[in-house]
């Protein structure tokens, strides 16, 4: 009973902090992975302003090296429910030079969606942008508001937040500021999965184990990929794995499951010891890594 509780009550947080958003500003958008994250916050959405449509679009920044499950869900999600969809790739700032591709090991497209992401929130002209971060996924992320402002430049300054009391969610921002808004912040990666599976809904198939075939290193199982580099002496095999987070393919690692229902994935995670994100290397190149990301206009 306790847990059905603390799920109606994120819920209705949630949904509360939703309908803010669209009382408080004038041109909000929901920031669009494909992942669990996000699709959790298009259910809120639509039970937020039901029976109408969800009044805002969704924007997906693609880096061109996304899980080709992931893309054809999102297509599928979008065209189910009759929503607007805005793709913004990373490739056409790479062609133009406006971001410079890495090179390498551990190369990755990840940290380019910031300039493309900033670019489109100038085009559009976005003042709130939701999105599906959560204060336990990373250390970086537990100093974010709900309603998280970002200047002119995109960028966050943690030290320059407005408290966040009683619930009062504070949308008033000077020209050239918009807000980055998190209505799953207090929410955790079972509560994420609770939810999924109290509401019947359906996520990409790499989330469930799989047959893949993967190759390892530094003790992380990743995609046998054209857009992965990989040494000459790295040898591929077939495994069953399944992903806990998704992302760019270059920089998500899966993991050996055998988890291939909502259930099964929920016992899981109560009995690990690693974090979702602990299968991000873009998050392992360094100890600060998220915040620079986040303080240069990240998500």
């Amino acid at each position: 009973m306790s847990s059905i509780l603390n799920q109606n009550t994120l819920e209705s947080e949630a949904i509360y902090i939703f309908r803010e958003v669209v009382a408080q500003f004038e041109n909000p958008v929901l920031l669009f992975s494909g992942g669990k994250d996000s699709i959790t916050l298009v259910r809120l959405a639509q039970k937020a302003f039901y029976p109408a449509k969800i009044p805002f679009p969704l924007m997906h920044i693609d880096t061109g090296h996304n899980f080709p499950e992931t893309i054809e869900f999102r297509d599928r999600l979008v065209e189910e429910l009759g929503l607007n969809l805005i793709v913004r790739k990373v490739q056409d700032d790479i062609d133009s030079g406006v971001s410079i591709e890495e090179k390498g090991r551990y190369s990755s497209r990840n940290s380019l969606q910031t300039n493309t992401l900033l670019s489109a929130i100038e085009e559009y002209k976005f003042d709130a942008c939701i999105g599906g971060a959560r204060r336990d996924e990373e250390k970086a992320r537990a100093k974010e508001r709900i309603f998280s402002v970002r200047n002119d430049f995109g960028e966050w300054d943690e030290k320059n937040q407005r408290p966040e009391v009683f619930d009062m969610l504070n949308g008033r921002i000077d020209m050239g500021q918009n807000v980055r808004v998190f209505p799953i912040s207090n929410w955790t990666e079972l509560d994420v999965w609770s939810y999924i599976d109290a509401e019947k809904i359906e996520i990409p198939s790499i989330y469930f184990a799989h047959e893949r075939e993967i190759f390892e290193r530094d003790g992380l199982i990743w995609t046998a990929s054209e857009h992965v580099y990989k040494d000459d002496h790295e040898i591929t095999e077939m495994k069953t794995v399944r992903f806990r987070t998704v992302g760019d393919i270059t920089c998500t690692a899966a993991v050996e499951s055998g988890a291939d229902t909502v259930e099964k994935i929920i016992k899981e995670i109560r009995e690990s010891a690693i974090s979702e994100r602990g299968a991000r290397i873009d998050d392992k190149r360094s100890e600060a890594a998220m915040e620079t990301r986040k303080q240069q206009g990240y998500f």
